[in-house]
């Protein structure tokens, strides 16, 4: 056997395994591993892609649904969208790599997610993206922002799909950990879904796109693993992506999937053509051979170990159809790309490397994937923040003082400096892109619009962590609301710390069952994700982040809202809201981080229930056109949800405030499931409401004057209002 020097423990560790996985392999082999052998379980085991520590927990969460065709364990989730089409959809992470190498970490994530999408036989249609900066005055904020910002352009713009959405946000906790979590939306038919088992023994296994090189090498493993002060000493283990050579294999591999060719394929993603080969031959039940000197290699000598665990991007592995071989040739030479047959299925259920006429890994599958090690991590209960009331955080401050502290706040200040990178125009389907509520694409043949979103607040989960995973969910739910398309599923980005901690594990608990409380009751399954643990700097964590991307349905794009104020003379209404509400909820809120400088505090309680009901009202409204305007209100509250609208809009707002009470918490208070809506019809929207049981109270009108107006205090210019929105984020990047 070729790479034959036996392995020790101390090897192992090197890799990331414990020394009970390292006696669990050896029980298994029933001898020691060789080089490859042991680098093939250490990527298999590793939590990036064996879920070990929150397999048991994700095992809770919904994934089935009349409208579910396909849920986690391929590539990409699956949903039916009518008229014989679905909704393919991912997001997943590419936090230490981007951390590392900003540019490339982040552009070959969107190269990722992708090619999980376009595998799964869907042309892809729009991304969207989550990230996570430090502080924004510290020393690398500056140039891990442009990296990133770039390298999603750089791919995205490159390779020709609009990046239509996404949220950023900054804290100190990212000092040292970045996170940069990337989404992508395609279009199928749905009777045509492309799976990853392998089938038919005797079938050969096809290696196409680019040819393997010694970038990304472990990969998994290291996103596996804490950082320390030697993280950037990892840049070997960062790939390197070609957008070009991505749009290449996109076409190829779709046009190879209308020709009826193709059995089963599978991205070579994290740990490269190991864990794609062992999870095709296994999810088949059957086995695989490869002679590894026929994968096209670009660097000379490249061991057994090496090409195993190469993550060099835009490389595809799949089982063809024999008598459609030179067809596929065919297919893939047009697109100048390589087409090599490297294998065959077997129906051994075993993964059998050949390397130099020798062998260089015979192992058993089962061990690597249904016996990997599944954890039950122990995790001591949460210490709950304590409630804070508004007179422990108020300050004597003009409420336009606050308002303008708060739009030029880190946390809230506009992102357009970062979007306007973006291409969300091309393929001219974006109805609309980056800046709102949710991002809204056209679908092609018909008059169905998609709506898509992420969010989270981490500050809510770190506080409560079950609160704060419900509101995740909840708020990308009021978010494809409030454009007036329905919710349909979800998928997930849990960012976490180390979980052999009992309070991290605590937190991935938490947010776990909260998301699945929330998912049940607005009939949002979760159809795919992705979990990245050991988010950790020399043992600091990161603030907790489990990312929800949500997609809903319109039947007529057309009657789909934004968030912009139009027509003057239009009743402004609260929903969810009445009119002995006179405070809110400052506590965790960005007011109290900003105004009164106070992190903590128990975050605003969420009701799944009240928030389907208040959701269901403004889609009800909106498609009756009841509302010409619809904006959620979250993070800054109900005045700065207003100043948005403002800004986006065309006219200006005249509000009454409350007579008594706090004016600091009803204008700033993060309570839950509310939104402003602009009113046509005040008559016909009452009714409705009382019909629905749905709380709502009107709170002033839309004026011509472009700007924010409280009763008794001077009006606050659209200019004002813009510039300081405008200028964090542009001062810090000019």
């Amino acid at each position: 056997m070729s790479e034959a020097n036996e392995m020790s423990f101390n090897d192992a560790e090197q890799m990331g395994l414990s020394f009970e996985e390292w006696q669990l392999i050896l029980k298994r082999l029933e001898r020691t591993p060789n080089l490859c052998e042991l680098g093939i379980f250490s990527a298999m085991w590793s939590e990036h892609c064996s879920y070990k520590s929150s397999k048991k927990w994700l095992k809770t969460l919904p994934t089935e649904g009349e409208q579910v065709i396909q849920g986690p364990g391929e590539n990409a989730g699956v949903v039916d969208i009518g008229d014989g089409l679905a909704a393919v959809f991912k997001i997943e992470s590419h936090n230490h790599p981007s951390f590392i190498e900003p540019y490339q970490g982040a552009a070959t994530g969107v190269g990722g997610i992708l090619r999980d999408v376009f595998t799964m036989g869907a042309r892809p249609i729009a991304l969207l993206n989550a990230l996570r900066f430090g502080d924004i005055s510290h020393e690398k904020t500056k140039h891990l922002l442009s990296g990133v910002v770039a390298g999603i352009g750089g791919y995205g713009n490159c390779i020709g799909i609009p990046t239509v959405g996404g949220e950023v946000n900054f804290h100190s906790s990212y000092n040292g950990n970045i996170l940069v979590n990337a989404m992508a939306v395609g279009l199928a038919h749905s009777d045509r879904i492309f799976y990853s088992a392998a089938t038919g023994a005797g079938n050969p296994v096809i290696y196409v796109g680019a040819k393997t090189g010694r970038d990304g090498i472990h990969g998994a493993t290291m996103a596996s693993a804490e950082f320390s002060d030697e993280t950037e000493s990892k840049r070997p283990t960062v790939q390197v992506g070609d957008p070009f050579t991505g749009k290449l294999l996109m076409e190829a591999c779709l046009e190879l999937m209308a020709a009826d060719a193709v059995l089963s394929i599978q991205d070579m993603g994290a740990a490269g053509l190991t864990s794609s080969s062992v999870e095709m031959a296994s999810k088949g039940g059957l086995g695989m051979e490869i002679d590894l000197d026929l994968v096209p290699v670009r660097e000379v000598a490249m061991s057994a170990y090496e090409i195993m665990l190469s993550e060099s991007q835009e490389r595809m592995l799949m089982v063809i159809k024999p008598e459609q071989a030179e067809t596929a040739r065919a297919i893939f030479e047009k697109w100048d790309l390589d087409f090599m047959p490297i294998g065959k299925v077997t129906d051994t259920e075993r993964l059998v490397l050949l390397k130099d006429n020798e062998i260089a890994c015979d192992i058993p599958l089962a061990p690597l994937v249904d016996d990997a090690p599944e954890y039950d991590r122990p995790y001591r209960p949460e210490e709950l923040q304590p409630v804070l009331s508004t007179a422990q955080l108020e300050k004597d401050l003009p409420l336009a003082d606050v308002l303008q502290r708060l739009l030029s706040s880190a946390d809230l200040s506009s992102r357009r400096w970062i979007y306007e990178q973006y291409d969300s125009d091309v393929m001219a389907d974006t109805i609309t892109g980056p800046g709102g509520d949710a991002a809204l694409v056209r679908i092609h043949n018909t008059d169905k619009g998609l709506a898509v979103s992420t969010d989270c607040t981490p500050r809510y989960v770190d506080a409560d962590a079950f609160e704060g995973g419900k509101q995740a969910v909840c708020e990308a739910y009021r978010n494809i609301s409030a454009s007036g398309a329905k919710p349909l599923a979800v998928t997930n980005n849990l960012n976490f710390g180390n979980p052999e901690k009992q309070d991290i594990m605590a937190q991935i608990v938490g947010a776990v069952n909260g998301m699945g409380n929330a998912c049940r009751t607005l009939n949002t399954p979760v159809v795919s994700g992705n979990v990245s643990l050991y988010n950790e700097t020399d043992g600091m964590a990161i603030q907790p982040c489990p990312v929800i991307g949500m997609i809903g349905i319109i039947d007529d794009w057309k009657q789909a809202k934004g968030c912009g104020l139009i027509n003057a003379g239009k009743a402004i209404f609260v929903v969810g809201q009445n009119g002995d509400v006179n405070d809110g909820w400052l506590g965790c809120s960005v007011y109290a981080r900003e105004i009164a400088g106070r992190e903590g505090g128990a975050p605003p309680s969420v009701d799944p229930i009240l928030e389907e009901k208040n959701g269901s009202l403004i889609r009800q409204a909106i498609a009756n056109e009841l509302i010409e305007a619809a904006h959620d209100i979250s993070d800054g509250g109900l005045l700065v949800a207003l100043a948005e609208m403002v800004i986006a809009g065309q006219c200006g707002a005249k509000i009454t405030c409350p007579d008594s009470g706090s004016l600091h918490g009803w204008a700033f208070g993060e309570d839950q499931a509310r939104y402003i809506a602009v009113v046509s019809d005040v008559p016909a929207f009452t009714a409705l409401c009382a019909a629905s049981d749905v709380e709502a109270i009107q709170i002033g009108e839309t004026i011509s004057e472009c700007e924010l107006t409280l009763a008794g205090l001077p009006p606050i210019s659209k200019e004002d209002m813009a510039a300081w929105h405008r200028k964090t984020i542009d001062d810090l990047m000019a």
